[in-house]
């Protein structure tokens, strides 16, 4: 298969299903897409309707912003699967030529590959890039039976996994609907573990400080007002007030932040002007304001059900402004707008203190050579009972008050 080209799934008919592969998203008319990303079989079993990260809106900022591109190492190469030209599902695909920025770790399987003498890379992503939230893969159109669909958009990426001589397919942050689903096909199963907070129908930041140990209780509030003492104000900034000013602002802390952090920084100024302009009311910019200028910044992305928070950065330090800024003011929107849960983003066993739980992420690997299978599959079940350790040592050290004392 190339791209662009066509294969058939099943027998000629009016009812046959066609695999095409769109290498620009702006091919796919954005209706369309969203008509399959947003649908009741896409989000079974996510808690949400609306998941802002595989909208068209989303995905297509990023590509035309050219944060991906052959050059940045993700080559977008999304999967259709069509019947009589209308569109009954998608994945959103990239050839990959690095394993950055997908948070979902497979160095050490690409180094033992290579000290074999295979070669990892190309292999084909399907995720949200440099994004991990647990959203959609296998983007269903509604009333389309999804095990149906799922089959054959995992055999149209089983066809660009060979034509395009990749060694794998990875489907990171799945539902756990679809992750039980990629099994059933032959996938190989891997979990792992962030923290969210959960809403427990809590009238206000109090009532949520109401439910944990007194002395945890203290420790937060001790910590909120220290972030904030050195005259420092925070403002919520979404839909039409954001602003170029804001955006400036917001992306030199990011800058900063990401240069001393990561080296190398995955989004770009066009990008955050993009998401301004295609979903305003989907955007939460929380921002830190100290003597008229803004100090430090975290963008969060709004669902219907979920707040998720993504991206921060500072150009001044304050004891607790981090945890301030993307963790407390998280809550206190999600509690004002009704959302059941905040997802905080990749790892960071502070979240615990912080009122953050434990909760299971979910990924599928389909891998070509049968010896890397062999031993990639191994290594996942012994990883599974360390991750699930892990999962129940960290509930004994949540903040929550213990009817049992």
């Amino acid at each position: 298969m190339e791209s662009g080209g066509e294969a058939e799934c099943g027998p000629a008919s009016p009812d046959a299903l066609t695999v095409r592969v769109v290498p620009r998203i702006a091919e796919i008319p954005a209706a369309e897409w969203d008509r399959c990303a947003l649908s009741t079989e896409s989000l079974a079993g996510t808690g949400e309707t609306h998941n802002p990260f595989v909208t068209h809106a989303f995905l297509s900022a990023l590509e035309e912003a050219g944060c991906v591109s052959g050059r940045s190492g993700w080559l977008p190469l999304h999967v259709t699967v069509e019947r009589a030209g209308r569109l009954v599902g998608v994945a959103p695909c990239y050839l990959k030529s690095h394993s950055q920025g997908e948070y979902v770790f497979d160095h050490g399987w690409a180094d033992a590959y290579a000290r074999a003498g295979g070669a990892y890379y190309p292999k084909l992503q399907v995720s949200v890039p440099f994004t991990p939230v647990t959203g959609p893969r296998l983007l269903v159109a509604p009333g389309e039976p999804p095990e149906e669909a799922a089959s054959a958009l995992i055999a149209g990426l089983r066809a660009l996994r060979q034509e395009t001589k990749a060694s794998s397919i990875h489907l990171t942050f799945m539902p756990e609907a679809q992750w039980r689903r990629a099994g059933e096909l032959g996938l190989l199963q891997r979990i792992d573990q962030q923290f969210h907070w959960e809403n427990q129908g809590y009238a206000g930041f109090e009532d949520f400080l109401g439910a944990l140990a007194s002395r945890k209780r203290k420790v937060l509030r001790r910590e909120r007002r220290d972030a904030l003492a050195g005259g420092l104000t925070v403002e919520w900034v979404t839909g039409s007030d954001l602003t170029e000013a804001h955006w400036d602002a917001f992306y030199r802390f990011y800058m900063d932040t990401g240069s001393r952090k990561w080296g190398r920084p995955y989004l770009n100024r066009r990008f955050f002007s993009l998401l301004g302009e295609r979903m305003p009311e989907r955007v939460l910019l929380v921002m830190a304001r100290r003597e008229g200028r803004y100090v430090a910044g975290a963008i969060n992305l709004i669902g219907d059900a979920a707040l998720y928070g993504r991206n921060w950065g500072c150009i001044e330090d304050h004891p607790f402004l981090h945890f301030e800024v993307c963790y407390y003011q998280a809550i206190e929107f999600a509690i004002a707008r009704g959302l059941r849960r905040v997802e905080a983003g990749a790892q960071g066993e502070h979240k615990l203190a912080r009122g953050y739980r434990p909760v299971v992420m979910h990924s599928a690997h389909d891998i070509a050579d049968p010896g890397l299978r062999r031993a990639i599959a191994d290594y996942l079940r012994r990883e599974a009972g360390y991750v699930g350790q892990a999962l129940r040592d960290y509930e004994t050290c949540t903040p929550y008050r213990r009817d049992d004392g």
